[in-house]
């Protein structure tokens, strides 16, 4: 680390203490060349990976965006606010988990609809129809049955 006084490279580390929440490393540190104190805050950099849509575009992957698609499928449903939020955290893990600077926006969706059909079945077919634009009823009564005989989500 580099002294912002002297621009010395060699310090060293006086205190080591965690900071908000365990997310932060605050360190005290010190110059040997002028003896100047400073701290210092590190924390972990997570890169997500960008998300590839259906027209080309890139963009990078947004919790918000995850979390807003899965309520309004969930709108007027009986599902609390920490279970929609564990399922946002789930795909979170997964999209890191796969370890790629690019991922197709149909995997996330796929994930998404995993998730809301362990939720709440009704919100599944909502967002169902929308993720893959159903033209008709007949889409919807597919979906149903798929639902219905446990090959729904899977592809």
């Amino acid at each position: 680390m580099n002294c912002p006084f002297c621009g010395a490279t060699d310090t060293k580390v006086i205190d080591s203490r965690l900071a908000v929440d365990g997310a932060q490393v605050r360190r005290r540190r010190e110059c040997h060349a002028c003896g100047e104190r400073f701290t210092t805050y590190e924390v972990i950099e997570v890169s997500l990976p960008r998300v590839i849509k259906r027209d080309g575009n890139r963009e990078r992957f947004d919790d918000a965006k995850v979390r807003a698609g899965m309520m309004r499928a969930l709108e007027k449903r009986p599902v609390s606010a920490d279970a929609i939020e564990d399922a946002v955290i789930r795909i979170r893990h997964k999209v890191m988990a796969e370890g790629v600077r690019e991922l197709q926006a149909s995997q996330v969706g796929d994930w998404v609809m995993q998730e809301l059909k362990n939720l709440d079945q009704v919100a599944y077919v909502r967002y169902a129809s929308v993720y893959r634009s159903f033209q008709d009823v007949q889409a919807f009564q597919t979906e149903i049955l798929r639902l219905l005989d446990g090959t729904a989500a899977k592809g």
